[in-house]
């Protein structure tokens, strides 16, 4: 049971958990499909697009660009403008705590004919954009950024060529940032990941009408562009349900005892199931029902029920790549699991939208949990008793949300410290976790 206060919210033990429900948008894709709807020529009208504050974010930043958007409670229309029609805003774009709004749209603004400066929060002003400078200069942008790696970013755009680019870290916004970037450059641009990422881009490149080459190499998946494509409007678009949102639920609904959730029209995209595969392997009770396809991405129903959880789990590489986001449920459900969870080559959480592997480690600590941290990860061995604590959210939604399911299952009162930082993803999340409960 929650109870709510605006910067703090009390968690008490739950016994039983009932519901069927559906979830805002997935964050990744109604970002793109925003991105995708101003570059398109036409109308579109996005459904289910994400109440999350990042992808608001995104919005503004083309409405600054002159773009016209309006926002209804249940859709979104835009007015896309075509791929060489956006206009120099008159102040700095501000992404506030969206990493995947400053990297993609860095690729479409290294294309313009104008100089853009962008920005967002503390956090966003912590986390690494030499991944995308580094490409998008080989491409002949040029940018400035703090220490050459951090926001603000002032990028002069325009007269970009093709590249061929390797990422050196798996990741989804850098491959999504130069293929946006490639739509500007003359010839052709194409990324190799060595590690697949998740391909919500290529796929809605697709929805809005151009040529996406996709072939197996030696290294990896080579992922090409033509630049001078124009875009389709969207027309009208459903995003799909949420996964990593849904993830929260699903823990909920297999470690509370008593528990049947039915969540509807959630996105299975290949590249995002890694969480289901894991929770399933342990066995997991999740069904996946009524599996469809939806512009382009794959779709269905989930049933979870209470289950008891068994096996030992080592994470790394490419599996840690693709859950990196579900780590902090992930942590949550290892301390019930009949067995331990390892998870190594996660370095990237210690650059998230906070160091994740130490906000994950320091609440598990408070809840009496004992955990081995690794300077890439963690150890966590299972079947330990969860004590309810005071749990500081470091400002950032998925340690909220996370920590929130661990004080369903906790002794005595969860107090969760800077709650509202789940708005970030899902601002609905204790309404939705209260109404089960």
């Amino acid at each position: 049971m929650t109870n709510h206060s605006a910067a703090h919210i009390k968690i008490y033990p739950a016994s039983r958990l009932r519901g069927d429900f559906h979830l805002p948008g997935d964050k990744s894709i109604s970002h793109r499909s925003a991105m995708f709807a101003a570059l398109g020529k036409g109308t579109s009208v996005l459904r289910n697009y994400s109440s999350a504050r990042d992808c608001q974010n995104t919005l503004d930043c083309f409405e600054a660009m002159g773009v016209q958007i309006a926002r209804q409670p249940d859709h979104i229309t835009i007015e896309g403008v075509g791929v060489n029609e956006l206009q120099a805003p008159t102040t700095m774009l501000d992404v506030g705590n969206s990493g995947t709004t400053i990297r993609l749209i860095s690729g479409i603004l290294a294309g313009q004919n104008f100089t853009t400066e962008i920005n967002g929060d503390e956090s966003i002003q912590r986390r690494p954009m030499k991944r995308v400078i580094e490409p998008l200069t080989k491409m002949g942008a040029q940018i400035e950024a703090r220490d050459n790696n951090f926001a603000p970013l002032k990028i002069h755009g325009g007269n970009l060529h093709g590249i061929e680019y390797t990422p050196p870290v798996a990741s989804a916004q850098v491959k999504s940032c130069v293929l946006l970037a490639g739509l500007f450059a003359k010839g052709e641009t194409s990324v190799i990941e060595t590690t697949p990422t998740r391909n919500h881009t290529e796929i809605m490149l697709q929805e809005c009408g151009v040529s996406v080459q996709q072939e197996q190499i030696a290294t990896g998946r080579r992922i090409a562009v033509q630049g001078g494509a124009s875009l389709q409007a969207l027309g009208d678009y459903t995003v799909a349900g949420d996964l990593s949102s849904a993830a929260f639920f699903l823990a909920a609904g297999l470690l509370v005892p008593d528990a049947e959730l039915l969540i509807r029209h959630i996105g299975i995209n290949p590249s995002r199931k890694a969480l289901i595969d894991v929770l399933q392997q342990l066995g997991g009770r999740i069904e996946i029902k009524n599996e469809r396809l939806a512009h382009g991405e794959p779709v269905a129903d989930f049933f979870v029920q209470s289950s008891e959880l068994r096996g030992d789990l080592e994470l790394s590489g490419a599996v840690v790549a693709n859950l990196i986001d579900e780590i902090p449920i992930l942590a949550v459900i290892a301390t019930q699991l009949h067995g331990t969870l390892t998870i190594r080559e996660a370095n990237e959480l210690r650059v998230k939208e906070s160091d994740r592997i130490r906000s994950i480690v320091d609440n598990l600590r408070r809840m009496q949990i004992e955990v081995e941290e690794y300077e890439d990860g963690m150890r966590i061995a299972g079947q330990q008793k969860l004590h309810g604590a005071l749990i500081e959210s470091y400002g950032d939604h998925r340690i909220a949300m996370a920590f929130a399911v661990a004080g369903l299952m906790a002794t005595g009162e969860t107090e969760i410290h800077d709650a509202q930082a789940a708005s970030v993803s899902l601002p609905e999340f204790y309404e939705l976790l209260a109404k089960l409960t």
